[in-house]
């Protein structure tokens, strides 16, 4: 039985899935069709299609094996309920947090930084999911000396052995991600050992048996971090097993609504020092990043970037990704057409247009560190 498509009006400067899909922030979708991407939620399947002027999205009953290429059935077969439509449209309109407009947030952030603004040309419609902390914690904790091919491949062996089956796509079996309690069970280290977690295996029990046992309502405290400070909040997961400065902040900002969160890591460090004048003395770089240059590369972010400099720092995560390495430097309109089905090709990208992309003259050249702002005085003075 096939389900029905339903539209999502977004442009796709607002939101490109494959890129925000693949940018390491969740790693369950998979791709399951022709610029289709599928994952499961809270017991339904959820398949998004990319198209010229939005997202076509549709969900599969429980329990059921389908195929996206199935025509779709009788109305009374597949209709569903305007409540349930309502809910899915409203689940994705708060995981995609479409109440921002991304490209007013564009222009801003390429109006203060040149860096930004050639990064934007090649890397429109990013945006930070709203994801649910439980999943965005644990995911997390298995990001620790990790790349994404391969947190991908550990979640979906967790899903698969702790969560529940939800639906049969294209052959490819779709799974719930697995609740706090089946995590907590006695014997999970070892079996997360078994199929290859390593010492991560110890921080998902570890902090799976240390919210339900040590915190009243502990699920439900996760969820109530979205109202703490970014202070608090930060402070009160590096409680946790398995949870260091760059775990904290990356749960933070995508899943506790700390929009200014700065997720400070080896790509992010390299780029601070390529791009911003972090590296002034090649000779006496640290060669790990310390804690005090992980504060002041996410202190100067938040400063240059000003509201959501989380999210524009993301972009500039996105951008120093190998998955992402083979795009063009150049774009333009023409070269997005779309095929004769309507579809967005997979490896084109939407330029920027006069209307996201304004001037990248700085505004403010406070806002750089002294490397930085010589370069600056030298191209645009």
């Amino acid at each position: 039985m096939s389900s029905i498509w339903r539209y999502l009006q977004i442009a796709p400067e607002e939101l490109r899935l494959e890129t925000t899909l693949k940018c390491g922030q969740s790693f369950r979708w998979k791709v399951s069709g022709e610029n289709e991407w599928s994952c499961a939620f809270k017991g339904r399947l959820v398949t998004l299609r990319q198209m010229s002027s939005g997202i076509s999205f549709r969900t599969y009953p429980i329990n059921s094996t389908v195929s996206s290429s199935t025509s779709s059935q009788p109305e009374q077969k597949t209709r569903q309920t305007e409540k349930d439509l309502d809910s899915v449209y409203k689940f994705l309109h708060d995981y995609f947090q479409l109440n921002l407009n991304l490209s007013e947030c564009y222009a801003r952030w390429s109006a203060v930084d040149p860096n930004f603004a050639k990064v934007a040309q090649q890397f429109q419609g990013i945006r930070i999911l709203r994801q649910d902390p439980v999943e965005n914690l644990i995911c997390f904790i298995c990001s620790s000396n990790n790349n994404i091919n391969r947190i991908s491949q550990m979640i979906e062996k967790l899903c698969r052995k702790y969560g529940k089956k939800i639906c049969t796509l294209n052959n490819e079996d779709y799974f719930d991600f697995p609740t706090l309690e089946k995590l907590a069970r006695s014997n999970v280290e070892e079996e997360l050992k078994k199929l290859g977690f390593g010492y991560r295996a110890k921080y998902i029990s570890q902090t799976a048996n240390y919210i339900l046992n040590n915190i009243s309502d502990g699920e439900k405290w996760l969820f109530s971090l979205r109202n703490a400070s970014y202070k608090d909040a930060h402070s009160s997961l590096l409680r946790l097993s398995g949870v260091g400065p760059k775990v904290a902040d990356c749960v933070c900002l995508m899943s506790l609504d700390k929009q200014n969160a700065i997720p400070v890591d080896t790509h992010v460090w390299q780029i601070a020092k390529r791009e911003y004048g972090f590296d002034t003395k090649p000779g006496k770089s640290p060669k790990t990043l310390t804690n005090r240059m992980y504060e002041e590369i996410s202190d100067h972010f938040r400063t240059l970037f000003g509201d959501y400099s989380g999210w524009a720092h993301s972009v500039l995560f996105a951008a120093d990704l190998k998955v992402f390495e083979n795009r063009h430097e150049t774009a333009s309109m023409n070269d997005n057409k779309l095929g004769d089905n309507g579809l967005i090709p997979l490896d084109k990208t939407f330029s920027s247009t006069k209307k996201t992309l304004i001037s990248v003259k700085p505004k403010n050249k406070d806002l750089l560190i002294e490397p930085v702002k010589k370069k600056i005085r030298k191209n645009y003075t």
